[in-house]
Formats: structure tokens, sequence, C-alpha cells
């Protein structure tokens, strides 16, 4: 862990001018950020199988209205000698990230000057089903509507087999997720629109509302657990009109 460190220090030092350091004479350090980011990916770091260690993907800083104003002028060049330290410490402790590695700093006005704070969380690449229409005119007339990380796709019968190999419609870049993990289905008939939920032979299952399914119907507003990522469910009214 000290070899990380001291490599970034190296790095940044190289990296930026003496104004970087006169900024931080009296606030944050960023070695102080980088060590936090460590403890964090240690602290998180929970088991996927005997040789595999799963840690969090996207990182915020939480800086104080001062210090971010400091650190404004060299934001791209501290993210990026975070994220080379971040990846660094991952291969030493050979952990497994969730997804792309992204750092943020946000400005948060309760911190006084030299204080700061790392939230982390995993947030899997999400590529959408082939051919599927994003536009919001398609979300907005679709009775079914699946959102993964803040993206919502909507899904027409017969549904969509979610999965982490190229076979999957809906491919959830999450190492806790199989190739052909479940599959969503969509079921359209006179009486409405009903949605289950199917787990493909799965290394670590399919979880709905809290409970593991094999099948499992699926209703408004539930939660469905693959791997590491959340999927919820938006099933609207199907007594619109088309």
């Amino acid at each position: 862990m000290a070899g990380v460190l001291q490599r970034f220090e190296q790095r940044l030092e190289g990296a930026v001018t003496g104004a970087f350091a006169r900024a931080f004479r009296s606030a944050v350090q960023p070695v102080e950020i980088a060590a936090a980011l460590q403890r964090e990916i240690d602290n998180s770091a929970h088991v996927l199988s005997r040789e595999r260690m799963l840690v969090p993907n996207d990182f915020t800083v939480e800086l104080s209205t001062s210090d971010h104003e400091r650190l404004t002028p060299f934001g791209t060049t501290l993210s990026d000698e975070l994220a080379t330290l971040v990846k660094e410490h991952v291969t030493e402790q050979r952990y497994t990230l969730a997804g792309p590695l992204t750092i943020t700093f946000v400005e948060a006005p309760e911190l006084g000057t030299g204080r700061f704070r790392v939230r982390s969380k995993t947030n899997a690449s999400v590529r959408p089903v082939a051919g599927q229409r994003m536009t919001e005119t398609a979300i907005r007339s679709s009775d079914v509507v699946i959102e993964v990380n803040g993206m919502r796709h909507p899904l027409q019968a017969p549904g969509v087999v979610i999965g982490r190999g190229s076979e999957a419609d809906l491919r959830i870049d999450d190492p806790g997720i199989s190739r052909r993990h479940a599959e969503i289905k969509v079921h359209d008939s006179p009486g409405g629109t009903t949605v289950t939920v199917v787990d493909l032979g799965s290394t670590n299952g399919v979880i709905l509302n809290g409970h593991r399914v094999q099948t499992g119907s699926v209703a408004d507003g539930s939660q469905i657990r693959l791997g590491n990522t959340s999927v919820l469910i938006h099933i609207t009214s199907t007594d619109r009109e088309r």
C-alpha cells in the first residue's frame, strides 16, 4: 500500500506545477484523498468466490467549498492520477472492479477546510438491447420499463435476456452476473400485461424483492438483484390507448 501511495505522489509532482503544492499548503492534501480511496476500497470489498473479491468502481470525493475551489484547476490531472492509484491498488490486492472506474469531486458546503468524505458504489456499465429505441417517447409509451443504474429500458413481449455475455440482449458488465443470467418475460394478453423473471441457471441466482427465486411474478416497483446490480421494474396501466 505504501508503494502505491509513494508512486502516486511522485507522479503528481511531475504532472503539475508548484502552484498545485501552494494551493494545498493549508488545505486537504492529495495523498490524504489517495489513502482514503484505498481504505474505502479495502473496507467495501466483498467475496465473489474463493479467488475473487469485488470492490466499488464509482467514487465521489466530497470537499469543502474552499478545497473544491482550490481543486478545480487541477481536477482532471488529480482524477487521472487517483484513477491510476486505484487501479494499481486493485491489481496489487487482486481485487475485481465492479465496472468502469469513475472518480468525481463535488462541493459539500457543510465541511470545513481540510475536511473531506469519500463515498463509493458499484455501478456496472449497461449496454442497451440491440435495436431498442431509448427515446423518452418509447419509454413513456411502454407498459414495462426496467431501470438499471439510472438508465431506463422499455420492454415489449416476449421480454429480454440479461447477462454479462455477448449472447445476452441486455449486457451488464458486472462480474457477479453470469453470461446468460436471467430472463424477464413480458406477456401481453386480453387481461393485461404480466411480467415474470426466470433464473437461467446463473451462478449467483436471482433475488426478487429479497427472496431467491427460480421463477417469480413481478409487480410494479419490484426489485430484482442480479449479482451486484439492482434492476427496478416499472409496470404501468395496461388500459393505455396505443
